[in-house]
């Protein structure tokens, strides 16, 4: 499973996230060990208030566990594997955090571990934690038969087109999948040996060239969203700059939103936001049907724990009912009989606690093959509204230099090409 590890403060707002269940379908606390509060922002004020006994300012180190998407990965994988990290990086016996996530048909833990060592009243020192977790991060796969990435057998394979969390906000704003517009910008670096390539390339998919603030080339898009080019096409500034130039050349960017602002008429804005109301309505409709199936998996879960815990009470008493009474009671702790029972208890204890895992694993894998099918119902409506966000970048660069009465012609042909379409194949059709 992919590893990712980092030293961090701010336990309130890591506390947040991970316990966030607008975001994610399901979230489990799996395990508080080493706090006094059983609540998880408790439990990281606990950690911060004995910082302050220390210099320490990062007291916590998160981790995040994600194993392949379609694999089925029990609790006690996590667990083992969870086990072995802390051992490696020097973590072991601290308080810990797991906390469980299911979302868009994956599930992935996280572990939250306080760095202070309480006994010295310092913090635990993880050299090259980096390393040893993508050490880690390979025997795991080996050891489960997983298939590796290929970023994880060389970093130098690693994917393109990952974003940052920064890089997928950008995206949102603008109603765009970070991934598609990562790959146009890595498209149009590859094809280009120049600046003015570069900038043609750019304009070609609706984004202009200028010159940033602060981040020296940048590109802008018809909304005046700002894109650093070294960021989205993946390399140093060095580079960017090497191959175009100085920035200090460039139009600024408010130059460039005021012309973009002059050619893009509010009637090709409408023609815009037109494409951005179908993906949201499509959008709202597969979100309904995903609120509804996590509606009804969290009520499933909830019986499930209400069944169990009401079996539970009754196997107890059961098992109270196996030792006996009174002197006879005496008479069967004289002869050891008593601690035979104990022993059935304990065995039978340990066979049901087994039995009532394998039945939340078994409901759990079942609601994210469910998760999942949905999931590919998403992914294929995402997909078609980035080729349709391609398509209108294109012809909202070619509508923005012809007249006004030029673009309603246009846009109405575009409109009416499907009916004309299908008037065609009808003419032929015997």
């Amino acid at each position: 499973m992919i590893l990712k590890g980092s030293q961090r403060a701010g336990g309130l707002q890591l506390a947040r996230h991970l316990l966030n269940d607008r975001d994610n379908d399901h979230v489990t606390v799996q395990e508080l060990r080493g706090f006094v509060s059983d609540d998880l922002h408790a439990a990281f004020n606990e950690a911060y208030a004995i910082s302050r006994g220390t210099k320490c300012k990062q007291f916590l180190f998160s981790l995040s566990l994600n194993p392949p998407e379609t694999e089925r990965v029990a609790v006690d994988v996590f667990e083992r594997a969870i086990a072995e990290i802390e051992d490696k990086l020097g973590l072991s016996n601290q308080p810990r955090a797991i906390i469980f996530h299911e979302k868009e048909g994956r599930r992935h833990a996280h572990c939250v571990w306080s760095r202070i060592d309480v006994n010295q009243m310092k913090a635990i020192n993880l050299p090259h934690y980096k390393l040893k977790l993508r050490d880690m991060s390979r025997q795991l796969y080996l050891e489960n038969n997983w298939k590796m990435p290929r970023g994880l057998v060389n970093s130098k394979e690693r994917n393109p087109l990952n974003f940052t969390m920064a890089e997928w906000q950008q995206a949102k704003r603008t109603q765009r999948d970070p991934r598609a517009i990562k790959e146009t910008f890595q498209d149009c670096w590859a094809i280009s040996d120049s600046r003015k390539a570069f900038a043609s390339a750019l304009e070609e998919r609706g984004y202009y060239l200028a010159k940033g603030d602060r981040r020296g080339h940048v590109a802008v898009d018809w909304h005046g969203e700002i894109y650093a080019v070294s960021k989205w096409v993946g390399i140093k500034t060095k580079d960017v700059r090497s191959k175009l130039g100085d920035p200090d050349d460039l139009r600024s960017v408010e130059n460039i939103k005021r012309e973009l602002s002059a050619k893009f008429t509010q009637k090709l804005r409408e023609l815009a936001d037109e494409e951005i109301a179908k993906h949201d309505d499509a959008s709202e409709a597969l979100n309904q049907k995903r609120r509804s199936l996590i509606e009804l998996q969290r009520t499933e879960r909830t019986l499930l724990q209400e069944t169990h815990a009401a079996r539970r009470t009754q196997e107890n008493i059961v098992r109270s009912r196996r030792f006996p009474k009174g002197l006879k009671a005496v008479w069967f702790k004289l002869t050891g009989k008593y601690k035979k029972i104990q022993k059935v208890n304990e065995i039978d204890a340990i066979r049901c606690d087994e039995r009532d895992e394998m039945e939340c694993q078994s409901l759990i894998d079942r609601q994210l093959a469910e998760r999942r099918t949905l999931q590919h119902e998403i992914r294929q409506m995402r997909h078609h509204h980035i080729i349709r966000m391609k398509v209108l970048d294109r012809n909202l660069r070619r509508y923005a230099n012809m007249t006004p009465a030029e673009q309603n012609a246009e846009i109405l042909r575009q409109k009416t090409r499907p009916e004309r379409r299908k008037r065609a194949r009808q003419t032929r059709e015997p």
